[in-house]
């Protein structure tokens, strides 16, 4: 993991964490980071000083300050929130990827289903729709399938 120090273009600073600095850049570059105070996703690395360990063990040669519980809370909540909307960016694309490259077949879809898994018409990518009941129905008979992602701005 590496903490960066972060600054928007409204000159706002805040620190977060990330697995790598390609994990950043990847982010940065989708504009996934936004600023905890003004939500501005226009962000760059500000400049850091590096903590140094001595050589006499594995502590720090200066100990860094300790962060105010508040900096501590905002940035924990600032890196998932960036995370949640990776997460929710990815589902999207997912299920966008599924309706475009896929057949809806709405309230048929159970059928259809199984007429392709016992081979009574063609193997196709579909999506549709299914009462719980009749999604375990599918699985008890080994027809594989599984929800399209739905996401909070979709129950609007």
């Amino acid at each position: 993991m590496i903490r960066y120090t972060l600054r928007c273009e409204r000159g706002h600073q805040f620190e977060s964490w990330f697995q790598s600095s390609s994990a950043y850049e990847s982010q940065e570059r989708r504009h996934l980071i936004d600023c905890p105070s003004c939500g501005s996703s226009k962000i760059e690395r500000a400049i850091m000083a590096p903590q140094v360990v001595s050589k006499k063990g594995r502590e720090p040669a200066q100990p860094a300050p300790a962060a105010p519980v508040e900096a501590a809370a905002s940035e924990s909540t600032s890196l998932m929130m960036a995370q949640e909307r990776e997460l929710r960016s990815k589902l999207k694309e997912l299920r966008d990827h599924i309706v475009k490259n896929a057949d809806n077949v709405g309230d048929r879809f159970p059928n259809e289903a199984r007429k392709m898994h016992y081979g009574d018409i063609e193997h196709r990518p579909i999506y549709g729709e299914a009462s719980p009941e009749e999604a375990r129905a599918l699985i008890d008979e080994g027809v594989e399938v599984s929800p399209l992602p739905t996401l909070p701005e979709d129950r609007n």
